[in-house]
């Protein structure tokens, strides 16, 4: 009988990075994926295959679809669709997840971040899946200063915003997970673009600022020398370190490390050795 793993997210950023570069390693996939207004689960991931496919020249092996969410309980999954993920998957990589920094009227991130881990536990459980793959981020830390080792995670640490702070229980929903035989928590930095082709299909976090500063400056008359400038200043000196990092480096890392069984069962912190800084963000 062959075995997939369940992956889900694989139409945000990252989870389509790691679709991509999982399926080209030959894992074979499962994807959890909702539909749209205009388009299935099936037909959502299917655009993003066809799109990959066009850039890499070559054809990509199709995963198994399957329609849910994972707000919903057991990600939305019916009977049926349950039993084959307990025939088929024994493992469970987790990518899903709200960005937004603050509480909305709709309960994200909280509803995504704490309910949809909760939700992916109870299905894990109920499916028999023992081995997950848990996409976490560097800031479960907050506002901690000095060095954060992997095997730290709650120290009553004050925080910059809810998505964090969400992220932070998730993770300890995780970790508190006693029926799972294996446990490997990713945890990235701040994930921007592709460093190749600078593609992103989000913009949250530093695109935010970029946003917000392109639409200040092209509503700003360009002076005599034909340069824009607007008045708006950051409370900065662009000598701060950002710990940025491309979104097929993230990718990357973590499929050699999924596809190394002697690495599974570690927490791994994916940033940069190097932070950058906005005046290089610019300069660039």
């Amino acid at each position: 009988m062959s075995q997939y793993t369940l992956l889900t997210g694989a139409t945000g950023l990252l989870g389509r990075y790691l679709m991509r570069d999982l399926l080209q390693r030959g894992v074979r996939l499962a994807v959890l994926a909702r539909p749209s207004k205009r388009e299935s689960a099936r037909q959502r991931i299917e655009g993003i295959l066809q799109m990959w496919e066009s850039q890499l020249g070559c054809d990509l092996p199709r995963p198994v679809c399957l329609e849910g969410d994972i707000c919903s309980e057991r990600l939305g999954l019916d009977e049926a669709a349950v039993r084959w993920v307990r025939n088929h998957c024994p493992s469970m990589l987790h990518s899903a997840a709200s960005l937004s920094f603050h509480a909305e009227p709709n309960g994200e991130p909280w509803r995504s971040n704490v309910g949809g881990t909760r939700n992916m536990l109870d299905l894990c459980q109920a499916a028999g899946i023992r081995q997950l793959h848990y996409v976490s981020t560097a800031y479960v830390c907050g506002l901690r200063r000095g060095r954060i080792m992997e095997s730290d995670l709650d120290f009553g640490q004050p925080f910059r915003n809810d998505y964090e702070k969400s992220k932070l229980e998730a993770e300890t929903l995780v970790r508190q997970a006693d029926f799972l035989d294996c446990l490997t928590v990713y945890r990235p930095a701040v994930i921007a673009g592709d460093s190749i082709t600078g593609y992103t299909n989000t913009y949250h976090g530093l695109y935010m600022y970029l946003k917000l500063m392109s639409v200040l400056v092209w509503n700003t008359e360009p002076g005599p020398d034909g340069v824009r400038d607007t008045p708006v200043r950051l409370e900065m000196t662009g000598d701060e370190p950002r710990n940025i990092v491309p979104v097929d480096w993230v990718s990357e890392a973590m499929c050699r490390l999924f596809t190394t069984p002697a690495a599974h069962g570690d927490t791994y912190h994916l940033a940069p050795v190097n932070p950058i800084t906005p005046r290089q963000i610019i300069e660039a």
